[in-house]
């Protein structure tokens, strides 16, 4: 019973990495503003940079990324410690070797859940890619490189950042699952990116419709 109490626990941690509002405090720290007020309304970089600008963005964006690699490096110590303590009895069928990855994947999905669903912000945030691409640069860099260049290349020829995020994820996907990787990590990719996905619905629909914004331009909700 113990080991279970410590396990939920330590997703409850994992979840609190993700749900630290990055973008909600850069905008009460730079211009004192409640930046779901403003632009697309969203808590992420995306629109931390048409609000507030280059600099915060930047800011927002990096500690976003490090949520996802905190709560994954949390994860495997945390685990790891607690099969170490002698006053823990783990079950006799979950050795750590096999348990550690399955703890790794959850936790890894507690933090994009908390990013896009932050306690702290009534259940609302962002949308959740760049937290992803933190959590894959911790469980498998030539995966999170690989996502992040795809990014950086569909971002440079499209200008718009919804689009590039959703390839990015896809483009994990395919690699988590042709190379080498443990289960838990293969299912932890194709959840998170779906989950990347289905945060991006009503960029889909203006993508479809041709009125999704590209960098520089103001978005939609902004203008009414």
């Amino acid at each position: 019973m113990v080991f279970w109490i410590a396990s939920g626990a330590g997703l409850a941690i994992a979840y609190l990495f993700g749900s630290v509002p990055t973008g909600y405090l850069a905008g009460k720290l730079f211009k004192g503003i409640d930046i779901r007020e403003h632009g697309s309304r969203s808590t992420g970089a995306t629109n931390v940079l048409r609000t507030l600008g280059k600099w915060p963005a930047s800011a927002v964006l990096l500690v976003d990324v490090l949520k996802g690699v905190g709560a994954i490096v949390f994860a495997r110590w945390f685990y790891s410690w607690l099969y170490a303590l002698p006053s823990v009895t783990p079950p006799a069928a979950l050795d750590l070797q096999t348990s550690l990855p399955w703890a790794v994947c959850l936790a890894g999905l507690a933090a994009l859940l908390g990013h896009g669903r932050s306690i702290w912000l009534n259940f609302t945030g962002g949308k959740s890619a760049a937290t992803e691409l933190g959590v894959l640069l911790a469980i498998s860099w030539p995966v999170g490189l690989g996502a992040a260049t795809a990014f950086g290349v569909v971002l440079a020829i499209s200008r718009i950042v919804s689009l590039a995020s959703m390839l990015a994820a896809l483009t994990a996907i395919v690699l988590i699952c042709g190379l080498e990787q443990p289960l838990p990590y293969r299912l932890l990719v194709i959840a998170g990116g779906l989950y990347v996905m289905a945060r991006h619905r009503a960029n889909i629909q203006r993508l479809l419709v041709g009125t999704e914004p590209r960098l520089g331009q103001r978005s939609l909700e902004s203008k009414t």
